[in-house]
């Protein structure tokens, strides 16, 4: 007699059979994933050689159901269903809009509700969420409810049917709260990328002139913390500051425009690029005085804007930045000295991230004991949970101040931004890191030694 479990192993699902992975990046292939038209697929497996049989093993189906689906009398709508046919045939979750990241995320694309599976009525839903909560909370079913059915997760959500100023103010809560998280932990690149990509659909819904042009400034702003935030954990934004730049102009959102140019600019200087980056710090300026070369509709700067000071500033401190890497000591002392004099920051934050970015300029330029005055002060202001990361950032400049000056209190300081850069998701801030470790590294003592490995382990960790 066979041997009845001879072929165990190949009939279990997610032994798939040899499938060149270019064939689901095809052009032509790529909409059908998308769509999450199963039926295509299996035909598409069918013609590259894959027998009924095969689908059946790698998804987990009967083989009756995989010839339902082939012929299209059946349709596949179970996330479940639809994640073990990825997993199965090898195909990355994002092209079939199964993970929140990538060009074919969930949030790309047409976007509609999962429809139930056949057989699962509204009260099985709820029946179902009251046992997995009496499960979560007692550890046991409460009577009537049955067994506890895991039921699939929508894998899509509507569009509005007309976007209004709620949606607006909507994206622009999204965009302030999740920059709130990032300045407390760094990174959050994915939750960022997802809003992005939801929001941005909202460009293809009917509104009033008014409320779209609105849309894509405030758009404008959410593509640029994305871009950001990307930076902020390790993956290249450029993308998402073009995007950013492309909506202020169509919005002529000067604001828009500038602040996208800055955070660019600034990504470019931490990617040691402050050539590149002096670039869009001028061409960031221009636009904010009104001098945009050929354009026939240049971009508007309201008068009575609250932010307007603040980027133009910022632009200004960067551009220093900028000079003093390439060593022009004098171009970079002017462009400080004209934002010390022309601009009074809003609150206290403001006032130390200029002074965190001052600190900065004046130890490229060599000037320590100015530095280390800027720099304890923004250390003090950014002290809270709110602006962690700043302040792990200003803590590291100040402790890295302190080893070069040969001051006592240095050693200490640097075991203590360790610490807090360690508890945080962004990658800048653990690069900065390397010239703390190379102050340590220049002290005498096995301590200062050992805590420069320290400072170079945590450096090149990803969180």
């Amino acid at each position: 007699m066979p041997d009845e479990n001879a072929d165990k192993t190949s009939e279990q699902p997610g032994n798939s059979p040899p499938i060149d992975p270019a064939l689901f990046e095809r052009e032509d292939v790529r909409p059908i994933l998308a769509a999450l038209d199963i039926s295509a697929l299996y035909r598409l497996l069918g013609d590259a050689g894959i027998s009924q049989r095969q689908i059946a093993t790698c998804t987990g189906q009967s083989q009756s159901e995989v010839s339902e689906i082939v012929a299209g009398r059946r349709r596949v709508e179970s996330h479940q269903v639809l994640v073990r046919i990825a997993e199965g045939f090898g195909i990355p979750r994002e092209l079939m809009g199964l993970s929140w990241w990538g060009p074919g995320s969930t949030y790309c694309g047409e976007v509609r509700v999962a429809k139930p599976a056949r057989g699962v009525s509204e009260d099985i839903h709820r029946r179902a969420l009251i046992a997995a909560t009496s499960m979560a909370a007692l550890g046991q079913m409460l009577q009537g409810l049955g067994e506890l059915t895991e039921l699939a997760l929508p894998t899509r959500t509507q569009l509005p049917s007309r976007v209004g100023m709620s949606h607006v103010h909507a994206v622009e809560a999204v965009t302030e709260r999740l920059r709130a998280v990032t300045r407390q932990f760094g990174g959050q690149a994915d939750l960022f990328g997802a809003a992005t990509q939801y929001y941005t659909q909202w460009l293809s819904v009917p509104a009033s002139d008014a409320v779209m042009a609105r849309l894509r400034v405030a758009l404008a702003e959410l593509h640029t913390e994305t871009g950001w935030s990307c930076n902020d954990a390790g993956v290249d934004g450029t993308g998402f500051f073009t995007r950013a730049l492309g909506l202020a102009d169509e919005a002529g959102d000067a604001f828009g425009i500038a602040n996208a140019a800055w955070h660019a600019g600034a990504t470019l200087v931490r990617n040691g690029n402050p050539d590149d980056a002096l670039k869009c710090f001028q061409l960031g300026q221009f636009v904010l005085v009104g001098f945009q070369p050929g354009k026939i509709k240049p971009a508007t700067v309201r008068a009575d804007d609250p932010r307007v000071p603040s980027i133009t500033a910022r632009l200004g401190v960067s551009s220093a930045a900028a000079y003093a890497l390439l060593d022009r000591p004098r171009q970079a002392g002017r462009a400080l000295t004209e934002v010390r004099e022309t601009w009074q920051p809003r609150d206290v934050y403001e006032r130390a991230d200029k002074d965190l970015n001052a600190a900065r300029i004046q130890a490229d330029l060599g000037r320590i004991d100015s530095a280390e005055q800027l720099a304890a002060t923004a250390v003090h202001t950014f002290d809270g949970a709110a602006h962690r990361r700043d302040g792990a950032m200003a803590g590291l400049v100040l402790a890295e101040l302190h080893l070069r000056a040969g001051e006592p209190r240095g050693f200490a300081l640097a075991r203590q931004a360790i610490d807090e850069v360690s508890q945080l998701h962004s990658i800048p801030t653990r690069q900065a890191l390397g010239p703390l470790a190379t102050a340590l590294e220049a002290r005498s003592g096995s301590d200062a030694k050992e805590l420069a490995r320290t400072a170079r382990q945590v450096a090149a960790t990803r969180v």
